[in-house]
């Protein structure tokens, strides 16, 4: 097996593993390979739920939150303004910042390089990307994160988090196609910052929704832009067994993405979550891009399913009465 960019590293004396003090990760995949970082001190810091769980379950130190630390090492995500702003807020006299070059590593390299001339910024490349050590430095102050901001339609976004720019099309799309009345107890399967949520509540009929998100910094988002006290907030993975199920009506616009790579079957395990999620009569719907292939699963899944329409990029269901 080939040497990760960090062991690498290590192995060269680029990097320098402190005598005593945590050792954080942030936001690390998954099958990263932490090098010789001593075991009992790293912690790792991750805020997408099925990642979280997958190094707490491998019996690793699991945080969402950044604390200080001796060292910290950056995983780069793939919203270029979160990782900039994980480089400014890693809370550590040391950054070492790994990433691949799809990734922007080779990008944030140049950028550190100009901004820190007088500073030395040794890095690794290899496996198509890129390594490399910051000192702490109050030049890199303009890296931080703003924190959530409002848009007109009162939600809040943030960087890293699924549509950060503004509202999503087809989001947007799924909240005019759905009824003027809705099931009582709802639940919507990857909610972001709450964009669907919020128009659910808007609906007669509604008792409750639970918004249920893998990513934490997109949960918070939502629980900044809905007050309703019918909201309740889950941070879960939405593929995973819902203790709170079962619902009379589901809504979605599920993910297919995990950073640059695209999986359908993403999605397909959302749809089949909430059907196992569904009451016998329950109903679900659902926007998806129209190149994604949904309607096997579907059909597959429930009784009743119904096109509602979209446009040339996305498409919209209606799905009831889940197969047992």
């Amino acid at each position: 097996m080939s040497q990760s960019r960090l062991s690498v590293a290590l192995e060269e004396g680029l990097v320098a593993v402190p005598d005593d003090g945590a050792l954080s990760v942030i936001r690390p995949a998954p099958g990263f390979d932490p090098g010789a970082l001593p075991r009992g001190r790293v912690r790792i810091v991750q805020t997408f739920r099925p990642w979280f769980d997958a190094w707490a379950q491998a019996g690793w130190d699991v945080s969402d939150e950044v604390a200080p630390a001796a060292l910290a090492v950056v995983c780069l995500p793939r919203s270029k303004a979160l990782a900039r702003g994980l480089i400014a807020g890693a809370q550590a006299p040391v950054v070492v910042v790994d990433g691949q070059k799809t990734d922007g590593a080779d990008a944030l390299w140049r950028e550190a390089r100009a901004a820190l001339a007088d500073q030395p910024v040794s890095a690794v490349t290899r496996g198509h990307g890129r390594l490399f050590v910051l000192r702490a430095d109050a030049r890199l102050a303009g890296w931080a994160l703003p924190g959530p901001t409002r848009g007109a339609d009162g939600l809040f976004t943030q960087a890293g988090i699924f549509a950060e720019s503004g509202p999503d099309q087809g989001t947007a799309l799924l909240v005019q196609a759905l009824p003027a009345r809705l099931p009582a107890r709802m639940a919507d399967y990857g909610a972001g910052n709450g964009a669907l949520a919020q128009a659910v509540l808007a609906r007669e009929g509604v008792v409750s929704i639970d918004l249920i998100e893998a990513e934490k910094l997109a949960l918070d988002c939502a629980r900044l832009g809905i007050a309703d006290p019918r909201a309740q907030f889950l941070w879960a993975d939405a593929t995973r067994h819902d203790p709170r199920a079962p619902y009379d009506g589901i809504v979605m616009n599920p993910p297919f993405h995990v950073g640059r790579a695209g999986d359908p079957d993403i999605g397909r395990a959302i749809i089949a979550a909430a059907r196992r999620a569904l009451t016998p009569m329950g109903q679900l719907w659902l926007v998806a891009n129209r190149h994604l292939p949904y309607e096997a699963d579907l059909r597959a899944g429930f009784r009743d399913v119904v096109e509602l329409g979209g446009t040339t990029t996305y498409k919209i269901f209606h799905a009831a009465r889940p197969k047992r």
